[in-house]
C-alpha cells in the first residue's frame, strides 16, 4: 500500500512540475532556469508545511514522499547549474545555485512556521 500511495503522489507531482515548468519557461524567455528555481523553492516551502502539520502517515507518503519527491528535482537543478557554468554564465550559475539553497532552506522554515500558526 505504501508504494501505491507514493506512486500516486509521484505521478501527480511530476505532471504538475512539468506543467508549471513549461508555463514559466514560456513566459520568462530567460536563460536563468526560473522554472526549476520556483518549483524547488515552493517544494521546500510545502515540505515545511507538511512536516509540521501533523499529517498522518498515509497523507505524508502521498504528499511529501510522492508528490513533492517528484515535484522537486535535484538532478535538473544540478544540470541547469552546470550548463550555466559551461555556457560562460558563471555569475548566473553562482546566483542560481546559492539562491536555490539559501531560499530553499528559508522556504522550508517558513512552511514549518506557517503550519504552526
Amino acid at each position: 500500500m505504501d508504494y501505491f500511495l507514493i506512486g500516486i503522489g509521484g505521478a501527480c507531482g511530476s505532471i504538475v512540475r512539468y506543467k508549471i515548468g513549461d508555463i514559466i519557461s514560456k513566459r520568462t524567455k530567460s536563460k536563468f532556469p526560473w522554472g526549476t528555481f520556483i518549483i524547488n523553492i515552493t517544494g521546500a516551502f510545502l515540505l515545511g508545511i507538511i512536516t509540521k502539520s501533523g499529517a498522518g502517515k498515509n497523507l505524508s507518503m502521498i504528499l511529501a514522499d510522492g508528490f513533492l519527491g517528484a515535484y522537486t528535482t535535484f538532478s535538473t537543478f544540478m544540470y541547469e547549474g552546470f550548463n550555466l557554468f559551461e555556457n560562460k554564465k558563471k555569475l548566473n550559475a553562482l546566483i542560481y545555485i546559492l539562491s536555490s539553497i539559501i531560499i530553499g532552506i528559508l522556504g522550508f522554515y517558513m512552511g514549518e512556521f506557517i503550519s504552526q500558526l
